[in-house]
């Protein structure tokens, strides 16, 4: 009996294994053809070719667009969320969260700037198709960072400052760098932007960061790199 129940144990491992991997392969294209086209100008048929598999047996995985397309923005949205989240605790160095929070937002422009620009592609639509999430998942979170940052403000460890447009100023610096990443580079004469970039972006978005709320900018190298 316990050999049947290994073998099922194994069986099924295998299948949520494989599972996994053609998951992360229509995903994988799908973000290219969502960044790319936008959602009205990418076909399930167009994903699921680029993937290696026909349409019907993607809409196994993903039975309809819309439901790949969220699955796409959940993706960005958990990361995002995640990274906020980290903010959300009074007991830190108000300076180490903030350095590391606009560390973690540049290093996912750097790291995924499609699923970035796909996000931002919706929200510029008016997010026709994502909205409700935004609303349930983000505004709680960003309360609740509020809330530190006001009682940051209270204990004298930061300066006064109005924390929802210093969040808002936050993400537009350091998403641009994925979502506007081919004007950046044109203006910088190169094909891509590079690590060095990211690099002096980060040392200026934190130090304006920390003047914002009056703490010591200390621009020094990171002793951790991404």
């Amino acid at each position: 009996m316990s050999t049947v129940n290994a073998v099922r144990t194994a069986t099924s491992r295998r299948r949520l294994l494989n599972r996994d991997k053609v998951e992360t392969s229509i995903l994988g294209e799908a973000v290219r053809l969502f960044a790319e086209c936008g959602y009205e100008g990418t076909s399930v048929a167009t994903v699921a070719e680029r993937a290696g598999l026909s349409k019907q047996n993607l809409m196994y995985y993903f039975p309809t667009k819309q439901a790949l397309y969220q699955r796409v923005l959940d993706t960005v949205l958990d990361d995002w969320l995640a990274r906020m989240a980290s903010l959300a605790d009074p007991h830190k160095d108000p300076g180490d969260v903030l350095r590391a929070y606009v560390r973690a937002k540049l290093k996912f422009s750097r790291e995924q700037p499609l699923a970035s620009r796909v996000y931002a592609m919706e929200v510029l639509g008016g997010a026709k198709l994502y909205a409700e999430q935004i609303r349930h998942r983000v505004i709680p979170l960003l309360r609740a960072d509020i809330a530190v940052f006001e009682r940051w403000i209270a204990e004298g460890k930061i300066a006064p400052v109005n924390a929802t447009h210093l969040m808002f100023a936050v993400w537009a610096m350091t998403q641009s760098y994925a979502d506007f990443a081919v004007q950046m580079a044109l203006v910088l004469d190169r094909p891509a932007l590079q690590p060095a970039d990211f690099d002096d972006a980060e040392r200026l978005i934190t130090g304006m960061v920390l003047a914002a709320v009056g703490l010591p900018v200390g621009l020094q190298e990171n002793p951790c790199p991404s």
